[in-house]
């Protein structure tokens, strides 16, 4: 259903370098660029995206308490290197990687280098 989420920025190259460094590895990478600058992270075509971006009405990015974005994964060692991988480039915690809800849900948190939280997480919801 979500075709993709943007995440604002005021440092368009060191978010781009955090992301392409964050993401080394897992088949995410950069896919085009918007007419503005910002940047299409994904897999491909068809695939949820995140776009990294300044804010449309040049005001500074900010990111908003309560607003989380949560990011998909095969495994859950993926999850621990990617949470590991983001505090190492600068990333803040927000939660070490775990067992959330045993069997269902894994999760780890962190906030990007401009306050964005995200998630790395993976989902056994059966069926």
């Amino acid at each position: 259903m979500i075709a993709y989420t943007m995440l604002g920025t005021n440092d368009k190259d060191k978010a781009f370098a955090f992301y392409d460094a964050l993401f080394e590895g897992t088949g995410v990478k950069r896919l085009f660029k918007t007419p503005a600058g910002g940047q299409f992270f994904g897999k491909g075509p068809g695939q949820p995206m995140l776009c990294i971006t300044s804010p449309y009405d040049e005001g500074e990015a900010c990111f908003g308490n309560g607003t989380m974005v949560a990011l998909q994964f095969d495994s859950t060692e993926e999850i621990d290197k990617l949470h590991a991988r983001a505090l190492k480039l600068g990333a803040t915690d927000e939660g070490a990687p775990g067992w959330r809800a045993p069997d269902v849900f894994y999760g780890a948190y962190f906030r990007d280098l401009d306050g964005n939280k995200l998630c790395c997480c993976k989902m056994n919801m059966g069926g």
